[in-house]
């Protein structure tokens, strides 16, 4: 392929899938894409270090749809995500890209769901699992899992997966597959870890590095110098002064978090915690809130957010200064993604300033400092999501579809269809975002009517 062509044209795939592509609007590939797509295809390994937002899941989707048999119903390829929500947008994005090919099976394998049901999917044959790695081991042992077809396996957010401690998890199922298989490795960082397990699993692998950072106007970063004492209160403040629609407020520690979120939400703030002590089911709900624009500000750690792919997050807020630039990069480039401009401000003490100028030569360019603006200068009212999210208690195994929701809305209910924001259907329930000034009455009319024929209680989540 010709290395500055950007089209997916030049590329060695079926008319079927280019065809997918054009009608998903994937008209240019990223930069990631132009590297990696051309030796992926030509089915050699691969270790790529790229972020969450960069087209990384398009590079390995198209890499094991191309290896794919159609007509041997087995498992062909595997998918190793360290969330489940990762997961769930993966098998997204492959299913998507795969829909213009007749009956290729994706299924989900993770934690968070009966053992149960996953079995009886794969009695019935799939082509390609994504999970994570405990469920995928859960499902080895049990015999309900067999890897001997694979010719693809694909490590998503390697490091994350390491830093969570599936290291044994992941060695025992890269060596249950066959040693002929290709191995496409993506990760955010290169640590030596990574290093390692890719020497231990991949045959004469291709590094490629994909250059995913932001021009300096897309990102305005802003510095201020605060006392420790009073970081929450210049949260507030710039939150009231740049009065962004979604923020991202990272801080370095569980507790941080929850005392945080505690904190704005006491202030007025729409404001959620994101932690490693939340249970699976407390991550979905807040993430599914959070992304249906019913919460405005999410407070979370850099672990727990690793993964997150958030439309038009308009500010990234370091509550806390990272001591590793490389998180710092991490963290801003969650904005101005899809030709957007977003906001980075950092808060740090005396004492971090060193930590500040240490980002900037990591980044070659200083970050540039503020003032706190002052209760005068900014607006007095707390920011309120413009949504507020509905929980449906009903999901994938009742057979309820996104369309069946906003029919369900737009019809009887009678709302039109600008009230109605992001649906999200999981397996035992379904959220939905609708307008913040009809949602108790939304809510009262779901509640009373029906979807798919059947009723369905429904539940108003408020912080």
């Amino acid at each position: 392929m010709n290395p500055t062509q950007t089209g997916f044209a030049g590329l060695p795939l079926k008319p079927s899938t280019l065809d997918t592509l054009t009608q998903l609007g994937y008209l240019e590939m990223t930069a990631i894409q132009q590297e990696a797509l051309p030796a992926a295809l030509a089915g050699k390994d691969l270790i790529a270090q790229a972020e969450t937002g960069s087209g990384k899941t398009a590079v390995f989707a198209l890499a094991l749809l191309a290896n794919l048999n159609q007509r041997r119903f087995a498992v062909q390829s595997l998918v190793l995500c360290p969330t489940r929500e990762l997961a769930d947008q993966v098998a997204a994005e492959i299913r998507r890209i795969a829909r213009g090919d007749d009956n290729i099976k994706v299924i989900v394998l993770c934690g968070g769901v009966p053992l149960l049901g996953q079995s009886s999917s794969l009695e019935h044959g799939a082509h390609i699992v994504v999970g994570t790695p405990g469920r995928l081991i859960d499902h080895l042992d049990r015999g309900s899992l067999r890897l001997d077809s694979i010719n693809t396996l694909v490590l998503d957010e390697a490091d994350r997966m390491l830093d969570m401690g599936f290291l044994d998890d992941i060695i025992r199922i890269a060596e249950t597959c066959p040693k002929d298989r290709q191995t496409l490795l993506f990760s955010a960082t290169y640590p030596e870890t990574i290093e390692r397990l890719a020497g231990r699993f991949q045959n004469k692998p291709i590094r490629i590095q994909a250059q995913t950072r932001r021009t300096d106007d897309a990102i305005r970063e802003i510095a201020y110098e605060v006392r420790s004492e009073t970081r929450f209160e210049a949260v507030a403040l710039l939150l009231k002064h740049f009065r962004p629609g979604s923020s991202l407020a990272f801080c370095n520690t569980r507790v941080a978090c929850r005392e945080l979120a505690g904190w704005l939400k006491d202030q007025g703030f729409d404001a959620l915690e994101l932690h490693g002590e939340l249970e699976q089911w407390e991550r979905d709900q807040v993430l599914a809130r959070f992304a249906g624009k019913s919460v405005s500000v999410l407070v979370a750690t850099d672990v727990a957010s690793r993964g997150l792919d958030i439309d038009k997050l308009e500010a990234v807020i370091s509550v806390d200064i990272p001591a590793d630039p490389e998180v710092y990069t991490h963290r801003i480039g969650r904005t101005a993604r899809a030709r957007e401009t977003g906001l980075a401000l950092s808060l740090f003490d005396a004492g971090e300033i060193a930590l500040v100028r240490r980002i900037g030569a990591y980044n070659n360019r200083e970050i540039p400092r503020g003032e706190l603006p002052t209760l005068d200068d900014a607006e007095s009212r707390p920011l309120l999501a413009p949504m507020v999210t509905l929980q449906i208690l009903g999901g994938r195994k009742d057979k309820v579809r996104p369309g069946d929701v906003l029919g369900a809305l737009t019809g009887d209910a009678g709302y039109a269809k600008e009230q109605v924001g992001k649906i999200k259907v999981s397996e035992i329930c379904t959220y939905v975002a609708v307008d913040r000034n009809v949602a108790l009455e939304a809510a009262r009319k779901l509640d009373a009517g029906r979807i798919k024929g059947r009723s369905f209680r429904v539940k108003v989540l408020v912080t």
